[in-house]
């Protein structure tokens, strides 16, 4: 069939040819006699496909929200992003309808060419700007001026705000609009005549983990840093420096995690920084720590402070991955109660610890659970999470009761949402605060003979442009004329709406996109064990605040909220922790041994134990096991106490019974019976208990025995012979003088001659035994 229509289209081609030229000429005649007219060009604001020709970006409006008699200034820049120059061009400012609900907001943003029926017509008089030639890829500032009067604008309400620019190209050469950019404008000029919206703006001061448990091995435990970042956002024109600044004059809550504080307490003090092949260098931040800390003491006055968990953990991770590992909860109660007296402690004032705030408001029943296990009654969501009824006709208040004594506190998702993009450029930051006062303006609108309490939860670390906008936001809603400022304690309190929803969402609700960044199971199971290791290790110790405070801590930075998206960073960070505290663990140790030789059927074995650490340690027990005791038995125990850079000898009695190599194992035990570091094994060697020592301890008892029986048999003798020289009168016979000495005794009983020499040496030559 291809074929057919390819021969088909060859043959017919020069009849093609003949057609059109007959036509072109057969146009011409009646042009020439004006019978026919060629179409007009395109009407000036019509859209045919060019409107995205320019790039319109709105880097200001002022004021934000207008009032009567004000001057409306636009300023921002265009950009031809076209292969075309444009000429004759001008900017303008179009006033759109009313905008009627908070979705259209949503709906204007996504609408990108120019819309005669509904961007409305240039606002009249002299208020345009002429733009020069614009070649291809070239930007030019433009500002416009208009008097409020002249906008025209109707009853309060939030209207639709275009800046276009119109004019021609090369190619085409009739005006037409070829780039637009919408914003929106609240219009109330006065205050509202019904109630005002409570609005509650939570003013996050959190950031990333900065410190671990290292320190450096002096009296100080001076902290060791992995870098000096800290420094740079605490310095003028940082992040967290401009949190504070901008924090100060507005009408906010002050949301904080107490770990931040700790880190920049101990940076006003020496510090170090992590340097290569385990070495520190100074820290140089103790200046700009000195002045934030200083800074946030005064913009905290007379504001309510909220204190997260210390270190700020992840409840929805905890609820999903880590609730079933044993021990894991324990450190969230830990980590509230050791929130209120950092804050306090540091800033002077008494925070609020019940207070839960899971990640991007996100709940589901067992976050919940898990949030007011540590005693946070209140739990922050947010709406595009517990979500309210279809059709419901106005946005509720923040607060819903959702059983047990508990309350979410519902933030909006749009308001709390809006700044969430990159506020680096101008047009951005504009957009997002405009879209803030028309959204908060919408809310009163809704319902305003209603007060209800509305929340704003930014996201947890907004950036220092987001910051910026944040704060010309709330800023514009000061002069209170549809908003009033609350504390969030109060907001949680307000009066629950009935028709709101009460009802927490289950488990299979959560966001996949959100549970893909939780801590795993296995990080919860090594967080347990490193809490398990330092339970052993704290036992031995006579000072364990120097070094449960900073393990505890770390561990609870390891469950921080900071670690999503950055499962290697979280990795990493309980390696180091793990690895300092097994380095510890490792400077109370069994000195090494050598094999020895034992000399003796009894003896001593050292045994030495050293302690590296700078304090005491005690509640440890020696324990020596012999592989024979048979051959070879040994003390098993002995209580071991040693001052801080000292070692000590322990000796352990033995005593041998058969000669040969006998294993010797030495270990550490705490006083519950747990091993302590690694055993020494060494070989004890028994070779002086040789047949010749025998030999000769026999020959000795036995001259022993015979020396006795001599001493009997010469006392029978002796006895014998006093009874035959006595007389009948029981007179002693006269024998007359006595004969030459016969070797016997004078006295009965009195040892022979011989019997010194007998006994002269009668443990043989050398015998060691210690007896």
């Amino acid at each position: 069939m291809a074929e057919a229509a390819e021969i088909q289209g060859t043959r017919s081609a020069p009849a093609c040819r003949w057609f059109r030229h007959t036509a072109t000429l057969l146009l011409g005649v009646l042009l020439v006699f004006g019978l026919v007219q060629l179409p007009a060009a395109p009407a000036a604001h019509a859209d045919n496909g060019g409107s995205r020709t320019v790039g319109v970006a709105v880097d200001s409006v002022t004021p934000v929200a207008p009032k009567q008699g004000d001057t409306l200034t636009i300023s921002g820049t265009v950009t031809n992003h076209g292969k075309s120059t444009i000429f004759g061009a001008h900017v303008a400012l179009r006033v759109g309808p009313q905008i009627g609900g908070r979705s259209d907001i949503d709906d204007l943003g996504q609408r990108t060419g120019y819309s005669p029926g509904t961007d409305g017509n240039e606002v009249g008089g002299n208020h345009r700007q002429k733009i020069d030639k614009l070649l291809p890829g070239v930007s030019r500032d433009f500002t416009l001026s208009v008097p409020v009067k002249d906008l025209d604008l109707g009853r309060d309400g939030v209207y639709q705000l275009g800046v276009s620019l119109s004019g021609q190209t090369s190619d085409q050469q009739y005006e037409r609009v070829l780039g637009i950019q919408r914003t929106v404008l609240p219009w109330q000029p006065s205050a509202t005549e019904g109630k005002k919206t409570q609005v509650t703006f939570m003013w996050p001061l959190i950031s990333a983990t900065h410190l671990t448990a290292r320190t450096e091995s002096d009296q100080q435990q001076t902290p060791i840093f992995p870098n000096d970042d800290l420094a740079k956002e605490l310095a003028p024109g940082g992040r967290l420096y401009q949190l504070v600044t901008l924090g100060k004059s507005l009408p906010i809550t002050w949301v904080i995690d107490p770990d931040l504080l700790a880190a920049v307490e101990a940076m006003t003090k020496s510090y170090g920084i992590d340097a290569p092949e385990g070495k520190s260098t100074p820290g140089k931040g103790q200046a700009v720590a000195k002045q934030w800390l200083y800074k946030l003491q005064d913009a905290v006055a007379g504001h309510q402070v909220v204190a997260l968990p210390f270190g700020d953990p992840d409840l929805a991770s905890l609820a999903h991955r880590g609730k079933d590992v044993s021990g894991i909860l324990s450190h969230l109660q830990s980590a509230t109660e050791l929130a209120s007296t950092t804050v306090e402690t540091i800033l002077g004032v008494k925070p609020r610890t019940d207070f839960a705030w899971p990640v991007d408001g996100a709940v589901d029943t067992s976050i919940v659970d898990v949030a007011t296990s540590a005693g946070a009654h209140n739990v922050i969501a947010r709406s595009d999470s517990l979500r309210d009824p279809a059709g419901t006709p106005y946005t509720p208040s923040a607060a819903r009761q959702i059983g047990s004594g508990n309350t979410a506190v519902v933030a909006d998702a749009r308001l709390s949402t809006v700044f969430q993009g990159d506020m680096l450029r101008a047009h951005d930051a504009s957009l997002a605060v405009q879209r803030f006062l028309a959204q908060s303006l919408l809310i009163n609108k809704q319902a305003p003979d209603d007060e209800r309490s509305i929340v704003v939860a930014p996201q947890r670390m907004p950036t220092t442009s987001q910051a910026q906008a944040m704060a010309t936001a709330i800023g514009a809603l000061s002069d209170g004329r549809w908003t009033q400022p609350r504390d969030l304690g109060d907001a949680a309190k307000a009066k629950p709406d009935a028709s709101a929803n009460q009802q927490v969402p289950g488990p299979g609700s959560y966001p996949g996109s959100l549970r893909s960044q939780e801590l795993t199971t296995e990080a919860f199971q090594e967080i347990q064990r490193t809490q398990n290791a330092l339970d052993s290790f704290k036992v031995i110790l006579t000072s364990q605040d120097r070094v449960v405070t900073p393990f505890g801590s770390a561990i609870m930075r390891e469950m921080s909220t900071s670690w999503r998206g950055d499962r290697r960073g979280a990795a990493d960070f309980r390696n180091a922790v793990q690895s300092y505290l097994d380095q510890l663990t490792r400077t109370v140790n069994l000195i090494s041994k050598s094999d020895m030789t034992l000399s003796g059927r009894s003896a001593t074995i050292p045994v030495s134990v050293h302690n590296g650490l700078l304090q005491r340690i005690d509640g440890l027990k020696l324990v020596l096991k012999s592989s024979q005791p048979n051959r070879l038995k040994v003390d098993e125990s002995q209580d071991v106490k040693i001052e801080g850079g000292r070692s000590q000898t322990v000796k352990f009695e033995t005593r041998a019974n058969a000669n040969g190599p006998v294993q010797v194992t030495a270990q550490l035990y705490t006083d519950d019976g747990e091993p302590y570091g690694a055993p020494v094994k060494f070989t004890v060697h028994v070779t002086s208990i040789t047949p010749m020592v025998l030999l000769v301890i026999a020959g000795g008892v036995l001259l022993l025995v015979l020396a006795g029986l001599r001493i009997y048999l010469q006392r029978k003798r002796s006895a014998a012979r006093g009874a035959e020289g006595d007389g009948p009168d029981g007179d002693e016979g006269d024998t007359g003088d006595s004969g030459p000495d016969d070797g016997r005794p004078e006295q009965p009983g009195d040892p022979g001659p011989d019997t010194g020499s007998q006994n002269s040496d009668p443990s043989g030559s050398g015998e060691k035994v210690d007896r």
